[in-house]
């Protein structure tokens, strides 16, 4: 497994991280996560990703149970902070102190340790002032409870605010966690300069478009059974922006060029993303642990100039680049 900084930070993590996003506690049953997270962990994979909103706490509680009994020091334990948790009620959400300092407590409680390593910011919170998110953060770093403090999916002058603060306060605003993939590339224009300019790492979620760029869906076939398609409770209609004829025949047009490069579709994908300087680590989901074995031999390799190009030409008309994609919903969203 190759190994990285988050950042400019002293932190290393695992280049391939695994996540429990849509399947701990929600898409599969435990035992198969447990096994999942078995796979990962002799795969060589340290670094684990999860949220407080994941199955409602559950992929929490998962995630505790399977590491439990590891050495704490080998692991790096990333969880998050911000959508609605429980019954959803108003203070139940968001980025206020009090949400923040209740919601650490009850996230360690959930993964059975007394710190985690990267505690972030599910999302920009428009209705608290970030010096009062920022505050709360530095509160938890001081206390023990967090060693560095990430976001997710925040645009660059959201990053670059919060990072002045930070600097303020003395805590290390280290991460970004955005959605970016072969045909999702938001960041590229924006937050990733200014990430790199703060040295700052992406730590990417959905590498491989929630598995669309397997090459598993077809143009004029029936999504296979079990498939994430196929599942209200595994991201059906997140996945089915991707599924659109258009998509899909350039996906298509992938499938020679990894067979060149004597990879699969999947292990292309995440190599892709991990081509990027400013990606700390790439997170991979699993349902099975074979698919865990599968992704991780994308660490480490290196794909060539031509070969970038000719994923670029093979997928151009269908990439989406538009850096003001990268919105954070307002409070109404949460229902």
């Amino acid at each position: 497994m190759e190994i990285r900084n988050l950042g400019k930070s002293g932190l290393k993590v695992s280049a391939i991280s695994y996540g429990n996003w849509l399947t701990h506690g929600s898409q599969v049953e435990e035992d198969a996560a447990l096994a999942c997270v078995r796979q990962a962990l002799d795969e060589g994979i340290t670094t684990f990703d999860t949220a407080d909103v994941y199955a409602n706490t559950a992929a929490e509680t998962v995630l505790g149970k399977a590491l439990a009994g590891e050495r704490r020091e080998g692991l790096e334990i990333f969880t998050k902070v911000y959508w609605p948790t429980g019954p959803g009620a108003h203070n139940d959400h968001g980025l206020s102190r009090k949400h923040i300092m209740e919601s650490i407590d009850a996230s360690l409680r959930r993964l059975q340790t007394d710190h985690v390593d990267l505690y972030q910011a599910h999302r920009y919170d428009h209705e608290t002032p970030l010096e009062e998110t920022m505050e709360a953060f530095a509160d938890v770093v001081h206390a023990g409870k967090a060693h560095y403090i990430g976001v997710s999916e925040w645009r660059a002058e959201e990053i670059r605010a919060a990072h002045a603060l930070a600097r303020e306060l003395r805590i290390p605003l280290v991460s970004n966690q955005p959605q970016y993939n072969l045909l999702w590339r938001v960041i590229e224009s924006e937050v990733v300069p200014t990430c790199e300019e703060l040295g700052m790492g992406q730590v990417v979620w959905s590498p491989i478009a929630q598995g669309v760029l397997t090459g598993k869906y077809r143009v004029g076939q029936d999504h296979p059974a079990g498939s994430r398609a196929t599942d209200a409770k595994g991201g059906d209609k997140m996945i089915s922006r991707w599924l659109q004829d258009d998509v899909l025949q350039r996906v298509e047009k992938l499938e020679p060029l990894a067979e060149q490069a004597g990879l699969s579709m999947a292990q292309l994908a995440v190599a892709w993303v991990l081509q990027n300087p400013n990606v700390s680590s790439a997170i991979i989901g699993a349902s099975r642990p074979e698919q865990v074995s599968d992704n991780v031999k994308a660490a480490g390799v290196r794909l060539d100039d031509d070969l970038m190009a000719a994923i670029d030409e093979a997928v151009a008309p269908v990439v989406e680049r538009d850096p003001a994609k990268t919105v954070s919903p307002a409070r109404r969203e949460f229902g």
